[in-house]
C-alpha cells in the first residue's frame, strides 16, 4: 500500500509540471497534465515529457488555432474564438495534433428540435448530375450522396473527401453500410453492388436469381436498409416481369443469405417495396409501396420476419375493405416507423391528415389520427405528393406548402390517456418548420435517415442539399431540394 501511494505522489509533480511550448512563433504555457488529457496516442500527449520552460519545443503550426485547442483540452468545450476559423481549419488541426475525437465530441449538437430550425447552408455535388440518393453512417456521422452514376463522400463536417464513378449511369437507391463501404442500385440496371469509397473500386454484386424461374433475370433494387444486429443488409428487387422480393445479404461475405416477401402480379397490393426498414427491437422488416393512378393513391404495408423464413406478420393494404372505418378511400401518401417508440406514422393523401398506429398493437385498424388543437395550424389541403420521417421521437411532414413537425408534448398525471392522437406517454403537437414562400420555391421532397452523433436528418428533393440548424442550440436538418414540379 505504502507503494502504491509513493508512486501516486510522485507521478503528481510529473503531472503538475509547467511546460512551455513555441507554436508558430507564439509561447504557450501549460501543465503536463493538459497535454497529456488529449489521449495516450496524441502528438500533444507525446510531448508532455519535455518542453522545459527554458528550453521550449517548437511546432510549426498555426498560433491561433492552437489556442482554441488548448482552450478545448483546458475547459472540455470550445470557446468563442473558435466561430473565427472554418470547420475544415479546426479539423484539420485537431487532426495533426490527435485531437480529432475530442473536437467532435465537443462540437456535436443536442438532439435535433425541428421545432426551432432555420436555413443555414447549401451542398452542391461537383458534378452536372442532381442527387437522386444519400445515406449517413451513425458511428461517424459521415454521408454519402449518389448523383448521377457518381458517389460522393463527406466527412462529419461535411468536407468533401472524394467522388467515385461506379459503372451504372444512374443510381437510385444507397446505403451506407461500413465507413467506407456503400450499397447501391439502380433502376436501369441489375444487382445490388457494393462499393470501397476510400479505394474508389467495386468490392461485390449480389443479385436476385431464381433458376428455377426464367422470369427471375436482370432484376433490379428499389430500396436498401440495413441491419447492424444482424450484420445484414435488406434490399427489395423488381423483374421485368413483375416478379418482387427482398433479399438478405451477409454484409462481411457480401453474400445473399436469404429471401423473403417473394410476390407477383400488376396490382398494388404486389409492387415491389419502396421503403424498407429494419425493425431492431422485434428482428422484423418494414417494408412499404405506394402508387398513384387515376383512382388516386393505393398501396400496402407489411412486416416480415425473417426469422420464420419470411412470412409476413402483419400487412394492411389501402384503400382496403374496411369500409366502416371514417377513413375508408383515404389511402396513405407516405408511412415511417419511429424505431425507437415503436410507433408508425402515415400521412393521408386526401386528408393530409397524420396517423398514427402502435407496432406492439396491430389490427385491422390500428390508426390514431394526430389532433391539432390549434386552429390557426391545423391542416387545410390535401395530403398528395406528401411524405413522412421519424425521428429523434419527432415526426417529419414534407408538403407542397411547407415543412411541418408533430413533437411529443408529455401529458399531464390527470390527463385521459385515452386522449385522440396521445399516444403511448403523450400527445403530438405540430409546428410549422419552413415558411410557405421558401418551401414553393424548392417544392416537395422525400425523406432518408439521422447522420449519426451530429444529428442531422436528410430530406430529400432534388437539385442540391441544404441544412437546417436550430437557432438555440447546435443542430440540423439536412434536406436535398427540387425545382418546382419535378417531383410534384
Amino acid at each position: 500500500m505504502d507503494g502504491s501511494r509513493n508512486s501516486r505522489s510522485a507521478l503528481q509533480p510529473q503531472q503538475t509540471r509547467r511546460i512551455k511550448l513555441n507554436v508558430g512563433g507564439e509561447l504557450f504555457e501549460t501543465t503536463a497534465a493538459t497535454l497529456l488529457s488529449a489521449g495516450p496516442d496524441s502528438l500533444l500527449a507525446a510531448l508532455a515529457s519535455g518542453g522545459d520552460l527554458d528550453c521550449p519545443i517548437f511546432i510549426d503550426r498555426d498560433p491561433e488555432i492552437f489556442s482554441v485547442l488548448l482552450s478545448l483540452l483546458r475547459t472540455n468545450r470550445l470557446p468563442s474564438s473558435a466561430l473565427r476559423f472554418s470547420k475544415q481549419d479546426l479539423a484539420e488541426e485537431s487532426l495533426y495534433y490527435g485531437l480529432e475525437s475530442r473536437l467532435r465530441s465537443a462540437a456535436s449538437p443536442p438532439p435535433l428540435s425541428g421545432i426551432d430550425a432555420s436555413l443555414v447552408h447549401t451542398i452542391r455535388p461537383a458534378s452536372d448530375s442532381s442527387p437522386s440518393a444519400f445515406s449517413a453512417f451513425a458511428s461517424d456521422g459521415s454521408l454519402c450522396i449518389a448523383h448521377g452514376g457518381q458517389i460522393s463522400a463527406y466527412d462529419y463536417n461535411l468536407t468533401h473527401l472524394a467522388t467515385v464513378r461506379t459503372h451504372l449511369e444512374d443510381i437510385t437507391s444507397i446505403r451506407r453500410v461500413y465507413p467506407d463501404l456503400a450499397a447501391v442500385g439502380s433502376q436501369s440496371a441489375a444487382g445490388l453492388h457494393f462499393y470501397d469509397l476510400s479505394a474508389g473500386r467495386h468490392v461485390g454484386s449480389a443479385h436476385w436469381t431464381d433458376s428455377t424461374d426464367p422470369r427471375i433475370y436482370k432484376t433490379k433494387v428499389f430500396a436498401i436498409a440495413e441491419a447492424d444486429s444482424t450484420n445484414s443488409v435488406f434490399a427489395s428487387f423488381d423483374s421485368a416481369h413483375r416478379e418482387n422480393c427482398i433479399i438478405q445479404v451477409d454484409k462481411s461475405t457480401l453474400q445473399i443469405t436469404a429471401e423473403l416477401g417473394r410476390q407477383s402480379g400488376n396490382s398494388a397490393k404486389a409492387m415491389v417495396a419502396g421503403k424498407l426498414k429494419y425493425l431492431p427491437e422485434s428482428g422484423a422488416v418494414f417494408g412499404s409501396a405506394v402508387s398513384f393512378g387515376a383512382f388516386g393513391y393505393a398501396g400496402y404495408m407489411r412486416v416480415w420476419d425473417p426469422r420464420c423464413g419470411g412470412k409476413v406478420v402483419w400487412e394492411t393494404n389501402e384503400p382496403g375493405s374496411g369500409r366502416s372505418s371514417s377513413r375508408f378511400g383515404d389511402s396513405f401518401a407516405d408511412v415511417d416507423v419511429d424505431v425507437e417508440e415503436g410507433l408508425m406514422f402515415k400521412v393521408g393523401s386526401k386528408s393530409g391528415d397524420v396517423a398514427m398506429a402502435d407496432m406492439r398493437n396491430l389490427g385491422e385498424d390500428p390508426w390514431v389520427y394526430l389532433e391539432e388543437k390549434n386552429h390557426s395550424l391545423r391542416n387545410t389541403g390535401g395530403g398528395e405528393n406528401s411524405v413522412v420521417h421519424c425521428y429523434g421521437k419527432q415526426v417529419f411532414v414534407g408538403r407542397e406548402r411547407g415543412l411541418e413537425v408533430w413533437s411529443r408534448v408529455r401529458k399531464a398525471r390527470d390527463e385521459d390517456d385515452g386522449e385522440e392522437g396521445g399516444g403511448r406517454k403523450g400527445g403530438y403537437r405540430r409546428n410549422l418548420v419552413d415558411r410557405v414562400e421558401e418551401a414553393r420555391d424548392r417544392g416537395c421532397g422525400s425523406f432518408s435517415e439521422a447522420l449519426g452523433d451530429r444529428d442531422f436528418l436528410t430530406m430529400k428533393y432534388v437539385k442540391f442539399l441544404v441544412f437546417w440548424q436550430s437557432s438555440f442550440f447546435w443542430g440540423y436538418l439536412l434536406t436535398q431540394t427540387q425545382l418546382v414540379g419535378s417531383l410534384c
